[in-house]
């Protein structure tokens, strides 16, 4: 399956029990990209990462934690290359350069078709499942001026703008990047469009092959599109809409986001319209866009950075999350309250709330990871925490 990891350009193989570790730990309860980095860092390896899990799990009050069991990583794997598809690693060769730098960065993406092209200049073209003709032939035009331009269109694979975006950059390169599994197809009348990306293009997924998408999979697969592009255009967009959300990501990412603006008696024009009033660039055609960003081959991306694997200090603990034997459990009981009052089920930027606490950010952090193996909060993509519910 040629895969691989290092922190480093000259890459070192990745043996199949680093590959099972890997996708054991991504795998197991609570586990996000955001926890597996800050894992992957505190221990060095998957292997050790994997092996503290119950620990931190005990230390944060939940008894009878256990990891993904290998069995099941096995037959991910098994049901991958079933698919077709390649997994790339985290640092390793043909991961996407552009989402090196995302403190969510997916550890491990499933890859059908071209993988090359995952490391090409990119932009992404989403907008609205509902499109009018004219949004429609917008993004037709704008997907085909830039792929002549030497830019990889990445879109998600719903209909309207997407399909349409994928669909006229085919010949040039485009890259779907899935909700579900990489095998599964959503929705079901771009099947045949799928197919064609699969064979000339390249589809992406960080979730196991076979998954159904759920509404949780959505913003997940967003902060993709948007962390793999340049910049990011809106063509059609409701004022709540996934493709705002894609946009918004974008903005925290520190991507360019473009928009088409449109009648403002049109609902299917209000997302634009919103993201224009608070200081998107209004674009007319791709000149507009490559007027703002440059040609491809001048916004290559740059190498990946080094991922700093640093032992844990000795005078602390080695897991981020158990609490210090030290800290009395008052105190401790007290903090987990504040930060439960402070979160609802609207998310929150997390340098918000340590601004909204007055604490270091390092009494936080752990608590926060303590909270989130108890299942009282969860991690979304781009830094946000929600209260679950």
């Amino acid at each position: 399956m040629g895969l691989s990891f290092s922190p480093h350009p000259h890459h070192t193989p990745l043996t199949e029990d680093d590959l099972l570790s890997r996708l054991r730990l991504i795998r197991s309860r609570r586990v996000g990209p955001v926890t597996f980095h800050r894992l992957l860092a505190d221990h060095g390896t998957a292997a050790a990462a994997l092996a503290a899990l119950p620990g931190i799990a005990r230390a944060a009050g939940v008894e009878g934690y256990a990891a993904c069991p290998v069995e099941v990583a096995r037959h991910e794997l098994a049901q991958g290359r079933l698919a077709g598809a390649r997994l790339l690693a985290f640092g390793g060769p043909g991961y996407p350069v552009a989402l090196a730098d995302l403190p969510d960065a997916p550890p491990l993406l499933w890859v059908q078709g071209d993988a090359a092209l995952l490391n090409r200049p990119m932009v992404a073209l989403v907008g609205a499942r509902n499109a009018s003709s004219l949004g429609l032939r917008m993004a037709d035009r704008l997907a085909t001026g830039l792929a002549e331009a030497g830019f990889v269109i990445v879109s998600g694979l719903a209909r309207g703008i997407d399909a349409a975006a994928h669909a006229s950059a085919l010949a040039s390169g485009t890259v779907a990047v899935q909700a579900g599994g990489v095998d599964v197809v959503y929705p079901a009348e771009n099947a045949a469009l799928a197919a064609q990306i699969a064979a000339q293009g390249c589809r992406v997924s960080e979730q196991p092959p076979g998954t159904e998408p759920q509404a949780r999979h959505f913003p997940l697969r967003n902060r993709i599109v948007a962390g793999l592009a340049r910049a990011v255009i809106v063509v059609e967009a409701a004022a709540r809409s996934g493709s705002l959300i894609t946009a918004r990501t974008a903005l925290d990412q520190g991507r360019e986001v473009f928009a088409v603006p449109g009648h403002p008696f049109d609902a299917r024009a209000a997302g634009c319209n919103m993201l224009l009033r608070d200081g998107a660039t209004l674009i007319r055609h791709a000149g507009d866009v490559i007027e703002a960003i440059g040609r491809a081959e001048a916004t290559q991306p740059a190498m990946p950075r080094a991922v700093v694997q640093a032992p844990p200090p000795r005078h602390a603990s080695p897991l981020p999350g158990p609490v210090p034997a030290s800290r009395p459990l008052a105190e401790i009981a007290a903090l987990h309250s504040r930060i439960l009052d402070r979160l609802g089920p609207s998310p929150l930027a997390e340098d918000q709330l340590i601004r909204d606490l007055a604490m270091p950010s390092a009494h936080i952090a752990p608590e926060l990871l303590t909270l989130e193996l108890e299942g009282k909060i969860l991690r979304q993509a781009g830094g946000l925490l929600s209260r679950a519910v």
